[in-house]
């Protein structure tokens, strides 16, 4: 027997329990009802998406074809129309989840207007933000049900018994708009107590992946931006710990910790770790500093030194009071960075790469996956990439590796549009197509996510939108663009008043107060133009 049958004979057994009081209660409106709320908290939506999650994860262990995807969202309702997006064209939502970036957080939730991506926003914006993703999806559910419910009243109505059966079907082995958030935590909005204190809001609201980064909280810096520094390792041990209480405490046993590493662009640290024992955890940390041989005579007033077999080295302390690494010493200190936090409580990693570059992601994995063989990646398919003009290089070196002639081609001016009917620009094109595909086989990349692509397709489509309708086209713009294309396309949103609630509430209505119900769907409802 079905959850929905369950509910409704749970129901006519309370209703014959309560009498006549009870004698306007339909059990089955009530089933109907409990089918579209199937998640009542933000706990219960945390433990089915970090489920969904680890088998996911333990299923890429074994066939590393089947990675996962996601794209950053900022309103609740980019998410639920990317999900409604994904089970019309590609009918399961399976290996689909949501990404909430921190950068667009600041970018467009905080109250202050647009920040940077510099921890400056409200923390508490986040978890709203996960709350308010999960609303809509679930309102997604409550919609989409909602209209199964409405087909299968009309098949009734006729009598079609073929219908009916194939409906009950549908609302039986429903899937939900539900997947899991990777929700960014930046570099934890403070110390260990604040990291623990946001995690625990995070996972009420549904989060069952946090993502945190290896930078220093008070100077956190965009992962394509300049000017990053890390923490030693011991301090961000401290706060993966602090988010894995956070999901224990919550009863989230399961919840996934992404531990991200900027040490690949970050060349400052602002403080020294503490070492004990030479070639411990803090002295591998300082081994990477740019440092300079003194001796006792030299020691100026208020330096800071570190002494190691038996030499005397000071550090290199800019203006700013932090602390210099080596140069080309950023990928052996990921490394470093990935294996401790996979040693220390994190499950999955992040590296923050320059450019999207298979073999060069593939180089640190290997190196990861001598220690930690089933060392996997998040991997960040960054806007702040020029895809174009990198892949174009990477054809272009690769055509020249192979000896072919490329003397036709300008690697410097590749972006140019007289290139783009090229064999190396259909090439390169093709290398990113393969792109996810190729960097989950090669380069252990278990979820690909773009941080920030809706925020540059609202402004795209806005201002296609805006060019054409304060210009000479008006409506026309609207009318081609946008309404057309819904109608034609099957974009759920063409029925506005249908997508924001509006049958729902008359269903309700309905159910509450049977004929007498005012209803807002009728003949006059300008919503049935659209059939």
């Amino acid at each position: 027997m079905t959850a929905f049958q369950n509910d409704k004979e749970a129901v006519d057994s309370l209703k014959q329990q309560n009498g006549s009081s009870w004698d306007s209660v339909n059990p089955e409106y009530v089933a109907r009802m409990r089918a579209q709320n199937r998640f009542k908290t933000g706990l219960e939506i945390a433990q089915y998406t970090a489920d969904i999650m680890r088998r996911d994860m333990a299923e890429y262990d074994n066939d590393s074809s089947v990675y996962t995807q996601s794209l950053g969202v900022w309103h609740g309702f980019i998410g639920q129309q990317k999900l409604i997006s994904i089970k019309k064209h590609l009918k399961t939502t399976n290996k689909r989840y949501l990404y909430l970036s921190g950068w667009m957080v600041a970018a467009l939730r905080s109250e202050f207007g647009p920040l940077p991506d510099q921890s400056m926003h409200e923390k508490t914006s986040v978890p709203a933000l996960i709350e308010e993703l999960y609303t809509f999806l679930r309102q997604a559910d409550a919609r989409e049900l909602d209209l199964l419910f409405t087909q299968l009243d009309n098949a009734r109505a006729a009598g079609d018994e073929t219908a009916i059966e194939f409906i009950q079907s549908q609302i039986d082995n429903y899937e939900t708009h539900v997947v899991p958030i990777i929700a960014d935590i930046d570099a934890g909005f403070g110390n260990p107590e604040a990291t623990y204190l946001l995690a625990k809001k995070m996972i009420e609201a549904g989060a069952c992946a946090i993502q945190i980064e290896n930078q220093v909280s008070d100077e956190k810096q965009c992962g394509h931006q300049d000017g990053k520094v890390t923490v030693p390792h011991e301090d961000f041990i401290a706060k993966i710990n602090a988010v894995r209480y956070a999901f224990l405490e919550l009863g989230i046993d399961n919840g996934v910790i992404v531990a991200r590493t900027d040490s690949l662009g970050a060349g400052l640290t602002q403080k020294l770790a503490v070492s004990n024992t030479p070639g411990d955890l803090g002295d591998q940390y300082n081994a990477f500093l740019d440092v300079e041989e003194i001796s006792e005579a030299e020691l100026g007033n208020g330096d800071v030194i570190i002494k190691r077999d038996g030499k005397l080295l000071r550090p290199r302390r800019l203006a700013s009071n932090l602390y210099q690494f080596r140069q080309g010493t950023g990928e052996d200190r990921c490394v470093l960075d990935c294996i401790t936090s996979l040693q220390n409580g994190a499950d999955l990693l992040w590296i923050e790469t320059e450019k999207p570059h298979v073999e060069q992601i593939a180089g640190m994995v290997d190196r990861i996956r001598e220690v930690i063989p089933n060392a996997k990646l998040v991997y960040n398919n960054s806007p702040s990439f020029n895809w174009t003009l990198n892949f174009r290089q990477q054809a272009y070196d690769l055509l020249a590796e192979q000896g072919q002639d490329v003397s036709a081609y300008d690697r410097a001016a590749l972006m140019n549009v007289e290139y783009d009917n090229t064999e190396l620009a259909t090439k390169a094109d093709e290398m990113i197509r393969s792109f996810q595909r190729d960097g989950s086989a090669r380069a252990g990349i278990f979820h690909h996510l773009i941080t920030l692509p809706t925020y540059h397709t609202a402004a795209l489509s806005t201002d296609n939108l805006a060019k054409g309708y304060f210009g000479d086209e008006g409506m026309l713009t609207y009318v081609r663009d946008v309404q057309r294309r819904e109608i034609r396309e099957g974009i759920a949103t063409v029925k506005h008043q249908n997508m924001a609630g509006s049958d729902i509430g008359d269903n309700h209505k309905e159910y509450f107060a049977g004929d007498a119900a005012l209803k807002a769907g009728g003949k006059d409802n300008t919503m049935n133009q659209f059939g």
